[in-house]
C-alpha cells in the first residue's frame, strides 16, 4: 500500500512542529537540555492533540546524541530507528488491549534490564486509564522507584480515570485543544508543500469541523482532497462534514429572527433535503449566534473572516437582534439538541425548534426603542412616587405616638408602610406578641431546620433571608433584611407555605407573618406603648420646693419604675440575653 494517510505523513518529529502545545513543549526541551529529567510523565487531553506524538519525539530526544537545544536531530541511527518503531528500547504498549495484570507484571519483570541499544528505555503507555484496578496496582511500585535508566510516559483521554496514587508519582502535562487558527495555519501548509490548490475558506470549515482535533482535521482534508480531486473546494468540504452552506443558514436564521415562520420551515426542509444533518445544523446555528454576540460586544475579538460571512452580513443580522432575543434562541437550541438524542424523527424537533426560533421575539427593533420613547413618562412617574413618599413619611412620623391599641373586633385590616414599599400587618402582629416568649422562640428555632427540608426549593430561596424575631405557641414574627425580599414574600404563599410546614410540625394551626428588620425596633416599641406597658414612662416634673438632690432621687426612683413594667414585658417577649437596658 503506497499511500498513507495525511496525518501519518505529516506527523511531528520535532517539538516545534507540535501545534499549539507551545508551552508544553517548551517546558520538555528545557528539560532535555538541563538534564531535569522525569522517571515519569503524564500526556492528558482530547484526541488528536498531540500526546503520542509528544511521547516519541521525547523518547527520540533524551536518546539523540546530536540534539541541539532539545530537538532530537533525526538523522541518527537512534532517532531513524524510534521514527520507524524498530528499537527494542523504546517500547510502546495499547492499554485498551493490554489491560490486565500479567502485561503490567510483564513490564515489572523486564524493566530492570538494561536498555540494549539507547540510553533509556523508554515505556509509553496509550490509552492508561484502560488498566484495570489491578494493573494499576501492580505499576504503582514499579513507577515509585524504577530503576534509573527507565522513563515512563503515559498517555489518557480521560486522566479523571486514573488513581490518585498514580497522577502523585508523574509529572503531568495537560494538552489543550487545538485552535481552529492553528488548526488552519497548518493545513495551508502542508497543501502548499504538496502543492495542492484550495480555498481558504474550505479550510475554515474544517478547522471548525475538528473540534480541536488536529489528526482529525487532516483525517476530513484527506478526504475532501480525495473528494474533489486533489482541490479542496468549499462546497466538497461543506458536504463531507455536513455543515450548512452559510448563505443558507444566514438565510434561515434571518427568517426565523423576524417571526416568519413559514419561510424558515421551507428553509428547513431544503436545507434536509440536502441531506445536511440535524445536530450538525443546531451546533452552526449555536456557532453563529455566538458571532453575533461577539460582533455586538467586541468586534475586535471575532475574525470576520473565519466566520465565512462578511461586516454588512453580520451587521444586518445585529441590527435585527437583541442580546436577550439571541441567548432565548440559544435556550432552544440546546434544549432542542438534547432532545433529539432520544429520538428517531430528529426532522419533528427540528420543524418545532423552527417555531419556538420564529416566536422568541417577533419585533426586536421595537422593544429596543421602547425604553427611549418612555423614558421622559418614566422620569415623571418616579418624581410622584417619590413625592408620595415623602408625604407618607411624613404623616407616618407624625402618628408614631399616637397608635391607639388594637381593637381585634374590628374587621378593618390596616397595613403600615415604610419608605421602601415594605408591607406588615400589626392585626397579625400584636396576638403573637401577646402571647409570646423566649421558649417559644427557642422552639421555633430549634423546628427551623426540619421546617426548611420541607419547603419547596424555590420557597427555601426566600426563606434563607429571613429569621425568627418573636414567637408564641401557635404563632411567629419574622424579620428580613431586604425590602424587594420581603415584597416578593409578601406577593407570594410564602407565609401559607412556613403555616403549613410549622402546623405539621407542632400539630395545630401556626400564624406566620413578616416584617422589617429596621421596622421591628418600632414596631415592639408601638406594642409596649398600646398595651400599656409604659404607663409610667411619663415622667411628672419634680417639685421645685425640693432639694436638688432629692428631685434627683425622685427622678431616679420613678424612671426605674416605670423601666421595669418595661424590661419585664421585653424580657418575657424575646428574652433577658438579648434585651440591653441603656439610660438616656
Amino acid at each position: 500500500m503506497s499511500y498513507q494517510a495525511l496525518y501519518r505523513v505529516w506527523r511531528p518529529q520535532r517539538f516545534d512542529e507540535l501545534v499549539g502545545q507551545q508551552l508544553i513543549t517548551t517546558t520538555l526541551k528545557n528539560a532535555i537540555i538541563t538534564k531535569q529529567i522525569s522517571h515519569a510523565y503524564l500526556f492528558a487531553g482530547p484526541r488528536g492533540t498531540g500526546k503520542t506524538s509528544a511521547a516519541k519525539i521525547f523518547a527520540k530526544a533524551v536518546n539523540c546524541h546530536h540534539q541541539k537545544d532539545g530537538e532530537p536531530c533525526n538523522k541518527c541511527e537512534t532517532c531513524r530507528a524510534i521514527t520507524a518503531g524498530r528499537l527494542n528500547d523504546v517500547i510502546e504498549i495499547d492499554a485498551a488491549s493490554n489491560n490486565s495484570v500479567d502485561e503490567i507484571r510483564d513490564i515489572r519483570d523486564k524493566v530492570k534490564y538494561a536498555p540494549t541499544q539507547a540510553d533509556y528505555k523508554v515505556y509509553i503507555i496509550d490509552e492508561v486509564h484502560m488498566l484495570s484496578t489491578g494493573a494499576f496496582n501492580a505499576l504503582l511500585k514499579t513507577l515509585e522507584e524504577p530503576p534509573a535508566n527507565v522513563i515512563f510516559i503515559l498517555a489518557t483521554t480521560e486522566p479523571h480515570k486514573i488513581p490518585l496514587t498514580i497522577i502523585s508519582r508523574v509529572q503531568r502535562f495537560d494538552f489543550r485543544r487545538i485552535s481552529a487558527q492553528d488548526a488552519f495555519e497548518r493545513m495551508k501548509y502542508i497543501l502548499d508543500q504538496k502543492k495542492v490548490t484550495y480555498e481558504e475558506k474550505a479550510l475554515w470549515v474544517i478547522a471548525n469541523a475538528a473540534e480541536g482535533g488536529m489528526r482529525d482535521a487532516l483525517s476530513i482534508l484527506d478526504q475532501v482532497m480525495s473528494f474533489s480531486d486533489n482541490h479542496v473546494k468549499l462546497a466538497d468540504a461543506l458536504l463531507v462534514t455536513g455543515s450548512v452552506e452559510k448563505q443558507q443558514l444566514t438565510a434561515y436564521f434571518s427568517q426565523a429572527a423576524k417571526g416568519d415562520s413559514g419561510a424558515a420551515l421551507q428553509s428547513l426542509a431544503d436545507l434536509l433535503a440536502a441531506g445536511k444533518d440535524g445536530h450538525r445544523l443546531i451546533e452552526d446555528l449555536i456557532t453563529l449566534i455566538r458571532d453575533l454576540l461577539l460582533y455586538r460586544e467586541s468586534p475586535e475579538l471575532l475574525k470576520v473572516e473565519q466566520t465565512g460571512l462578511t461586516d454588512e452580513q453580520l451587521s444586518s443580522m445585529v441590527k435585527d437582534t437583541t442580546p436577550e432575543m439571541l441567548y432565548a434562541m440559544i435556550d432552544v437550541l440546546n434544549e432542542t439538541e438534547q432532545e433529539m438524542r432520544f429520538t428517531t424523527h430528529p426532522n419533528v424537533y427540528l420543524e418545532v425548534m423552527t417555531v419556538k426560533l420564529s416566536q422568541v421575539d417577533q419585533h426586536p427593533v421595537a422593544q429596543q426603542s421602547a425604553p427611549a420613547a418612555d423614558s421622559q413618562e418614566v422620569d415623571q412617574l418616579k418624581q410622584q412616587v417619590d413625592q408620595l413618599q415623602q408625604e407618607l413619611n411624613r404623616l407616618e412620623n407624625s402618628n408614631t405616638t399616637k397608635q391607639a391599641p388594637v381593637n381585634p373586633a374590628t374587621n378593618q385590616v390596616h397595613h403600615h408602610k415604610s419608605n421602601k414599599g415594605r408591607q406588615f400587618n400589626v392585626h397579625q402582629i400584636y396576638p403573637i406578641l401577646e402571647k409570646a416568649s423566649r421558649d417559644n422562640l427557642n422552639r421555633v428555632v430549634d423546628l427551623w431546620p426540619d421546617m426548611l427540608s420541607m419547603l419547596q426549593p424555590i420557597d427555601q430561596g426566600l426563606v434563607e433571608f429571613t429569621k425568627p424575631v418573636a414567637a408564641c405557641a401557635d404563632g411567629v414574627v419574622l424579620s428580613f433584611d431586604q425590602a424587594f425580599l420581603l415584597e416578593r414574600a409578601n406577593d407570594s404563599s410564602l407565609a401559607d407555605s412556613i403555616s403549613k410546614c410549622f402546623s405539621k410540625l407542632v400539630g395545630g394551626d401556626f400564624a406566620v407573618t413578616f416584617v422589617p428588620t429596621d421596622k421591628w425596633p418600632q414596631i415592639r416599641q408601638d406594642f409596649l406603648v398600646a398595651h400599656g406597658y409604659l404607663k409610667g414612662k411619663q415622667k411628672q416634673s419634680p417639685s421645685q420646693h425640693q432639694p436638688k438632690a432629692s428631685q434627683q432621687v425622685a427622678v431616679q426612683e420613678e424612671k426605674k419604675s416605670a423601666d421595669n413594667g418595661v424590661v419585664g414585658k421585653a424580657e418575657q417577649l424575646f428574652g433577658s440575653d438579648i434585651v440591653k437596658v441603656e439610660d438616656d
